[in-house]
């Protein structure tokens, strides 16, 4: 009978002791003398979090598909029990055998967004293993990092083995092959490590070396070794009828962020937003087969028993099946309380038809992402998406029977101005206004638009990578414009502003450009008692500045500053797909204002046809 890591007392004393017990419905349990390698996922945020998490439970799912391995999960422990683990000495444990991690032979942590780094550390420090790659011994698993922060690890680069670019579906069977042989051959840490670090797309970071020059650029950034490639190729699955999928997810105990089936009907973006980052690093855009798809969402729902379907993608209206996998949905599940959602959709009358076969209209409001004021902006950040669309589109939800609109807008875009600050009031109001001329009779209910801001982050592999960013202080400005000229409207009851916290996207800014230097600040703001940086109650910008003081680094060098097209970039060794000449070009064309066509109705040229196959081959033109 499998021993829970916790007494019962422990579990009765904090919160949701149920994160921390596994054993829920789905999960997979193996005989540990029946398997070679032992691996355990980690999602470095709390539990409803990571169990929201796709790409842990496509690898979980896949990694379990191997006869010879046994993949586990882990998420990080809530303070209170990081406090009595602590202080009891209990190591981190994996949900499903309870087992510390430290026994694994890997531990595998996706790394989602900036704001986990000091969890990371958390979960190296319950699960004993040091904190820097090069302090582990024979007996330490590999820790191995994926996701999209992966694109430039160099801040966190110290403190793993291995780092995995791209879709986990192409490597991961050769990598843990490879692993499984050379550990029969009694192979060293070290001897594994260069091994790997052969393989496509796969980064060890203690292979390669990076110099600077005076003024803290990067002089080079060189491999040790002749035999390990000077560039990381990020690695791509273009058959998706190939790529793995989880027909029996496994279901949370508690509730979790996205409590629900996600169905991915397609991967990568036509839409080439110049601030996306997704939508460059997920590129070329591959759909699903529509019969695959509606196999698995009849697999899914039998297997978990939830009442609502999320359809996935990066925009789904973009999928040319839409209408056809919606219709079999519906039809079949229809009266039977299954709910159908639909993220990531545009505003034009495609995307409300669409909204009107699945969403009940009297509670539900619509979500669209015009990002920017004014026109000139949203031609600026290539966002294809005119002012008449959105009005028009709105006149067409509001006609259907809509009456909530929330609209989702950045600050401290690259070239914004004063106007576009108000441009972004000013469009709410031509919304409410296009309500209030539908005849009293014919409305339903009052009028409510949220207008919601973040603030603008530039991000490695976006023609906006080189850009500098706007400070803590022009940020918060930038609100109070855009709130102060939201009171002078004549609907301003009919509107509601709210605004992302600022110093949490300077941080997010220092890390998305920062270089191997930051490690050090990473690992002194831990040992001072900070991780959860990205929940408001915990996070605290002063442990930050006082560690870049203390170690005598500028914060201002990684984000106040213009950089040159010509210099050496923390994450240039590695290949995205789409090429520095492309960037520069679409960077260019930003400063003009010239809107760059979607993949479909153009091809931009921007490298990624080298893979062979998805809206690449598709085009006709």
């Amino acid at each position: 009978m499998r021993k829970l890591a916790l007494s019962d007392e422990i579990l009765m004393s904090i919160d949701k002791p149920a994160r921390y017990i596994g054993n829920e419905v789905n999960s997979v349990i193996k005989d540990k003398d029946k398997i070679d390698i032992r691996f355990v996922m980690c999602f470095p945020d709390n539990y409803e979090i990571g169990m929201s998490h796709l790409g842990i439970q496509i690898l979980y799912d896949m990694f379990n598909q191997r006869e010879d391995t046994w993949c586990e999960r882990v998420y990080s422990p809530w303070p209170d029990l990081h406090k009595i683990m602590k202080e009891k000495d209990i190591p981190l444990f994996a949900l499903e055998s309870q087992d510390p991690i430290k026994d694994f032979d890997f531990l595998g942590i996706t790394i989602q967004y900036e704001m986990c780094y000091t969890n990371i550390l958390q979960i190296l420090d319950l699960a004993k293993i040091p904190l820097r790659s090069k302090d582990r011994n024979e007996e330490d698993p590999f820790v191995i990092g994926g996701g999209p922060c992966t694109y430039n690890p160099e801040p966190i680069a110290d403190f793993f083995d291995i780092i995995y670019i791209g879709e986990g579906e192409t490597r991961y069977d050769e990598l843990l092959t490879l692993y499984k042989k050379m550990r029969k051959e009694k192979a060293s840490r070290k001897e594994i490590l260069h091994e790997m670090g052969k393989l496509s797309g796969i980064y060890v970071p203690s292979l390669y070396e990076v110099t600077y020059n005076e003024d803290c650029t990067i002089k080079e950034f060189k491999a040790l070794y002749d035999d390990v490639p000077l560039t990381i190729e990020k690695q791509v699955e273009m058959n998706t009828s190939n790529i793995g999928y989880p027909r029996k997810p496994v279901i949370p105990f508690i509730k979790a962020i996205q409590d629900r089936v996600t169905l991915e009907i397609m991967r990568g973006c036509i839409r080439g937003c110049r601030f996306c980052q997704a939508g460059m690093l997920y590129r070329p855009t591959r759909q699903r087969d529509v019969n695959e798809l509606k196999a698995m969402a009849d697999e899914m729902l039998a297997a978990t028993g939830y009442d609502e379907m999320s359809l996935s993608s990066l925009s789904s209206s973009d999928y040319e099946k839409l209408d056809e996998l919606l219709d079999y949905l519906i039809e079949k599940y229809n009266g039977k309380g299954v709910n159908i959602s639909l993220p990531s959709l545009r505003i034009d009358a495609f995307s409300l038809d669409v909204m009107s076969k699945v969403q009940d209209v009297r509670k539900s409001s619509l979500t669209f992402a015009p990002e920017a004021g004014t026109q000139r902006l949203r031609n600026v950040i290539n966002k294809g998406l005119t002012e008449d669309d959105i009005l028009n589109g709105a006149g067409l939800a509001f006609e259907g029977g809509w009456q909530k609109v929330k609209l989702y807008f950045m600050l401290g875009l690259p070239f914004e101005t004063e106007e576009d600050m108000k441009g972004i009031p000013e469009l709410a109001e031509k919304i409410a206004r296009r309500y209030y001329e539908i005849p009293k009779d014919q409305r339903n209910g009052k009028c409510m638009i949220t207008m919601s801001t973040s603030f603008f982050v530039p991000k490695p592999f976006t023609p906006f990578q080189w850009v500098k960013m706007a400070t803590s202080e022009y940020f918060i400005n930038a609100a109070h414009t855009v709130k102060d000229h939201m009171m002078t409207m004549l609907n301003k009851k009919s509107m509601h502003y709210i605004y992302h916290h600022e110093d949490v996207t300077i941080l997010e800014g220092i890390f998305a450009r920062g270089d191997r230097r930051l490690s050090d600040v990473i690992e002194m703001v831990y040992k001072n008692g900070q991780f959860f940086d990205a929940w408001e109650e915990f996070f605290d910008i002063n442990k930050y500045y006082d560690a870049f003081k203390a170690l005598n680094i500028d914060p201002d060098f990684y984000i106040f500053r213009e950089r040159p097209y010509d210099e050496i970039l923390p994450w240039d060794f590695i290949d995205a797909g789409v090429s520095k000449e492309f960037l520069i070009r679409e960077a260019e064309n930003a400063k003009k204002g010239i809107v760059t066509p979607n993949c479909r109705q153009k091809c931009a040229g921007c490298g990624i046809a080298k893979y062979k196959g998805g809206v690449c081959v598709e085009r006709k033109n």
